[in-house]
């Protein structure tokens, strides 16, 4: 089967993640004259709305090049697919979660918002590790040829470094919101490098593999 159908729906369900994610969003109650004070009081809800949006967005450029270098799918991959799609549809309930913990400042509440929100991260981490090991195995879907090692030689280990970097942001957490927080945010920056990286990577094989 070509990849083709499975993108075209893929890039429909990041469309409709981001899209939800503005639905947060509200009019706030002000008095008269006070709407600037309102709208700062909103600023949890832009900050949640900002790191999933960017999180997002990035795991899409992930998908959006990967899935370039195959040439056909299958039935394991396109389950595979699923699960992962499944995983980033759940980000949008813990980021409601931080963006209202935040609002009322109950550090208790917040911690465990907070460690939510690490757990689908890292649940969206190990299903790209799930597709990496997948494909890895299975060359004859994709479009390169005797540079396929090359290629996952550059990428093979940053799905399980997203693991550790989410797994110690929970541990953190349990300690200290503010550190925990710093790590979730570092994981998801490492997933742009290793956007950067893998893109990098991608190019040359293709390359390549003409």
């Amino acid at each position: 089967m070509k990849v083709d159908r499975m993108q075209a729906f893929s890039d429909g369900v990041y469309a409709i993640l981001i899209t939800i994610l503005v639905l947060d969003f509200n009019v706030p109650e002000y008095r008269a004259g006070h709407l600037l004070a309102a709208l700062v009081k909103q600023w949890p809800t832009m900050f949640a709305y900002i790191v999933s949006f960017l999180y997002i967005g990035t795991v899409w450029l992930f998908h959006h090049d990967f899935f370039q270098t195959l040439k056909l799918t299958n039935t394991s991959l396109n389950v595979i697919n699923l699960v992962m799609l499944f995983s980033m549809t759940l980000i949008d309930y813990p980021t409601a979660l931080v963006a209202h913990s935040l609002t009322v400042g109950n550090v208790a509440d917040m911690r465990v918002a907070f460690i939510y929100y690490d757990l689908v991260a890292l649940f969206i981490s190990l299903t790209f590790a799930w597709l990496y090991t997948y494909v890895r195995h299975h060359s004859e879907l994709t479009k390169m040829k005797q540079d396929q090692q090359h290629f996952y030689q550059a990428i093979k280990f940053d799905p399980i470094r997203s693991v550790s970097i989410y797994g110690l942001a929970i541990l953190a957490t349990f300690f200290s919101i503010w550190l925990g927080t710093f790590l979730l945010l570092a994981g998801i920056v490492y997933h742009f490098v290793a956007y950067l990286r893998l893109s990098k990577s991608m190019r040359h094989v293709l390359k390549a593999s003409k």
